[in-house]
């Protein structure tokens, strides 16, 4: 109740300031309110969306799927706040998560509170083409992970994402871009963080991270940057293509999947090792048709945790690799038909996880273009020597 009242507050405090202020009226999905101040010297967008998510799964082996269960649930529900700062070279994004998959994951690290804020970054174009980021926002990492929860091409992110992307957390970006010839765009982006992931409250724990990106771009910058969005929705009229690497060293991490995963306590405290992480992935997109290639891989120093005097904790590193191809075609209609193959082949003799590939297919009927639409997928995920699983998934998406 307190902070829908402080929601209201805020809401009412802003509509006070109306005559101080040019007020568009958005579109449908452009945000609720859009303020800019008479003279320029800010401006606030206000948006809100959420993802309606009903879906069944069906393990067993053999045709013999037996064991069913079904989960309705908010998947996403988020309130996001941006605009510029006296300058349009200056500018914010505030995004929180309400939904208890967005504020799950509190620990003692975390305050032993919910996880609300996901982005609170501000971006400094403070040179022709460098642009300084500062706050929590996401990495650099793979091409999947960037693009938003909402703009994705089916119903959630794959595989390889859940067990391999570097997600947000706290710190600095450098990010540069060039052009060389009519055309080719490179893109250079850095990142040095605390290495913890997001919303940790009780300070740096062993070291730092630190992440580069390089992304070639032959044929010129894809309209309105959509190599950050599913689908091709913007039906390019030549052909557009990103080639991407992103490497990422968490020196003396804490947690088994470098900024992610477990925390590996053992008898003095928490275990470290160093932890690298390459991202290689390609964006191809042209017409109505669509295709995303992602591979990872992952390596640590001492990959399993162990107590002071050499006994093993039981929790180690989930080191490994894996690979993500992902394509569609959207019919004129904005009906779009996608399809994917992921395979995860951790190391086994390390985490004792067989190999996993799973197949999807999936529908999807854009109403809005990504801001109101409704996908479903099935799909297969086959476990080498463990039980196989089918998957049904049925998502509304409404960003206003």
């Amino acid at each position: 109740m307190k902070y829908f009242l402080s929601a209201a507050l805020l809401f009412v405090l802003l509509c006070t300031q109306v005559n101080a202020q040019q007020i568009e009226a958005p579109r449908f999905g452009k945000g609720i309110l859009n303020f800019v101040q008479k003279d320029s010297t800010w401006s606030l967008k206000f948006a809100a969306r959420m993802q309606l998510l009903g879906s069944g799964t069906w393990s067993g082996n053999d045709g013999d799927y037996n064991d069913f269960e079904s989960n309705f649930l908010v998947r996403r529900a988020r309130l996001k706040f941006d605009g510029f700062a006296f300058s349009d070279k200056f500018e914010y994004k505030f995004e929180l998560g309400l939904s208890n998959r967005d504020i799950s994951g509190g620990s003692i690290y975390t305050g032993n509170t919910p996880r609300y804020i996901l982005d609170a970054v501000v971006k400094w174009n403070f040179y022709k083409n460098f642009v300084l980021w500062f706050g929590q926002t996401k990495l650099p990492g793979n091409v999947e992970r960037v693009i938003s929860s909402g703009d994705l091409q089916l119903v959630d992110r794959s595989l390889l994402n859940a067990r391999f992307n570097i997600d947000r957390d706290v710190g600095a970006q450098l990010r540069h871009s060039h052009t060389f010839g009519p055309k080719f765009l490179v893109r250079e982006i850095f990142a040095f963080s605390q290495g913890e992931g997001r919303n940790v409250v009780v300070g740096n724990i062993g070291g730092y991270q630190y992440t580069s990106r390089v992304e070639l771009l032959p044929f010129g910058a894809f309209t309105d940057d959509n190599e950050y969005e599913g689908s091709a929705l913007e039906r390019e009229e030549t052909p557009k293509l990103m080639l991407a690497s992103t490497y990422d060293i968490n020196a003396n991490a804490v947690r088994t999947r470098s900024n992610m995963g477990t925390y590996m306590e053992n008898d003095i405290g928490l275990y470290q090792t160093t932890i690298s992480t390459l991202f290689v992935d390609l964006v191809f997109k042209y017409k109505g048709f669509s295709f995303m290639g992602e591979y990872a891989d992952r390596n640590a120093d001492d990959p399993i945790a162990k107590n002071s005097d050499g006994t093993t904790t039981g929790q180690v590193v989930q080191v490994g690799n894996g690979l993500n191809l992902q394509g569609g075609y959207l019919f004129k209609n904005n009906w779009e038909v996608a399809a994917r193959y992921s395979n995860i082949d951790l190391d086994r003799a390390i985490t004792s996880k067989p190999t996993e590939n799973q197949y999807t297919l999936g529908v999807s009927k854009y109403l809005v273009g990504h801001k109101l639409k409704v996908q479903t997928d099935i799909s297969y995920l086959s476990v080498i020597e463990s039980s196989n699983q089918l998957m049904a998934r049925l998502q509304v998406d409404v960003h206003f």
